[in-house]
Parts: C-alpha cells; sequence; structure tokens
C-alpha cells in the first residue's frame, strides 16, 4: 500500500521558471492544468503537456523547466510505508476522474480525503515509456546532434550530413545512436519532433503550422507520426 498524500500544492507557473536539479524525499505526482513543462533526469528528457501528469519517485534527481505558462498541481505522497507504484519516472494519463480527484483534494485539505485518495493512486494509468521522454546520450558527439535536434527539430539534414558535422562516421553515429538512447537516428528524431510539437499544439498554434514548425511539409504524414509515437491524434492536445 502506498504511503497517504500529505499535501497538495497548486501553483501559478510563469514561462521561463525554471527550478535546477534537485531531489525530493517523497513521491511527486506533478500535473500542469494548463501549462507545459519540462523534466529532465540524468539520462532522460519528458514534456508532459496538460492532458498527462508525471509521477516522480523519491530520491531521482530532476530538474525542472516551464515552456507554456499556467496552473499546475504537485501532490506529494509520503514515501514511507508501502510499495511505490513505479520505481523510475513514469508518465501517467490524467482522466477527467484524476483531474476531479487532484482539485478535490487541493480544495478539500481536512475533510474526505482517505477514499480520494486510494482513489486516484488507484486509478493512476501509465503511457508507453516513450510517449514523452527522449533519452539523453552521453557521448558528446551525439549530444551536439541531439541538443541541435531539440533547439530545431525542422533542421532536416540527414544522417551522413550530422555524421560530418561531428566529424565521425555514419557507421559510428548508428552504433552510438542504438547503443545510448535505445532508438535509431530517425526514431529519436521523430519523437523530438513530436515533443516539440506538443509544446505548439500546447500553445494554441494550428496542427498545420505546428507540422511545418517541427519539419513535416504535408499534414498527413505529421499527423500519421504523432499518432505512431502518442497514439493519439494531434488535435487531442490542441489547446482547448
Amino acid at each position: 500500500m502506498l504511503g497517504t498524500v500529505l499535501a497538495t500544492a497548486r501553483t501559478e507557473f510563469d514561462r521561463g521558471f525554471a527550478f535546477g536539479l534537485h531531489v525530493h524525499d517523497f513521491h511527486l505526482l506533478s500535473w500542469s492544468e494548463t501549462a507545459t513543462v519540462t523534466h529532465r533526469t540524468a539520462d532522460r528528457d519528458w514534456l508532459v503537456p496538460p492532458t498527462h501528469a508525471l509521477w516522480m519517485p523519491a530520491g531521482v534527481p530532476h530538474a525542472v523547466a516551464v515552456v507554456r505558462g499556467g496552473l499546475g498541481y504537485g501532490v506529494i505522497l509520503s514515501a514511507r510505508g508501502g510499495q511505490a507504484p513505479w520505481t523510475e519516472p513514469t508518465g501517467v494519463l490524467v482522466t477527467p476522474l484524476v483531474r476531479e480527484l487532484i482539485v478535490h483534494l487541493d480544495r478539500n485539505p481536512n475533510r474526505a480525503r482517505a477514499r480520494a485518495e486510494a482513489l486516484l493512486v488507484e486509478l493512476l494509468e501509465p503511457v508507453p515509456s516513450t510517449t514523452f521522454q527522449l533519452p539523453i546520450p552521453a557521448d558528446p558527439r551525439l549530444r551536439d546532434i541531439t541538443e541541435a535536434l531539440l533547439a530545431d527539430p525542422a533542421d532536416g539534414r540527414d544522417l551522413a550530413a550530422w555524421a560530418d558535422h561531428v566529424a565521425t562516421s555514419v557507421r559510428t553515429v548508428t552504433r552510438l545512436f542504438q547503443a545510448e538512447t535505445g532508438m535509431t537516428f530517425a526514431q529519436w528524431r521523430t519523437h523530438a519532433r513530436i515533443r516539440a510539437a506538443l509544446t505548439h499544439l500546447a500553445d494554441g498554434v494550428p496542427v498545420r503550422a505546428t507540422a511545418r514548425a517541427v519539419g513535416y511539409r504535408k499534414p498527413g504524414a505529421f499527423a500519421e507520426a504523432f499518432r505512431r509515437v502518442t497514439g493519439q491524434l494531434p488535435s487531442v492536445y490542441c489547446a482547448p
């Protein structure tokens, strides 16, 4: 049985707010109702849109940055006295009921909590591990490539051009991508583009313009790539 909810925190985040590497001695469920937030650990980077939340276990060093300002909630749970549902950072789906439970716990700190707390934890449903996270390679050559693509996901250079950019061979880049990220270069770039697209969509950018901004000339190709990565169509993530 998981430890009890210790507190909830409701915060208005400004775009650009950042909190450097830190560690909690409690579990944290982080949900941004209208903000879009990134969380980074030593080897992973998550972008969490309003449709989802991130479970951050106690003891995991991580940093936080807000890429779209808005309202956010943190549900703080005790790390004592129970088995955590996940021992690694895990994206979870925020269904309408999960949303209402989080808001209820924040608005009612002293009553009707026990059942709501238990139900909230029971309802947390993990999404596929690759949906909103990107593996961050350690090799400095791959870091140069991945940081450039995160800064400009529409950069269309092929693998040969990137290998030349970091003064190594296509074979070496191919091997390193697979070894350090578990993905091919093409797969990693697709995930980086979809990750960037989530921010554009949350900011209210139309699907067609978002597709162009992240490197897709045809909206249909973008929609198909988006569906493969997230399991949903881009319209699901558009700002209301």
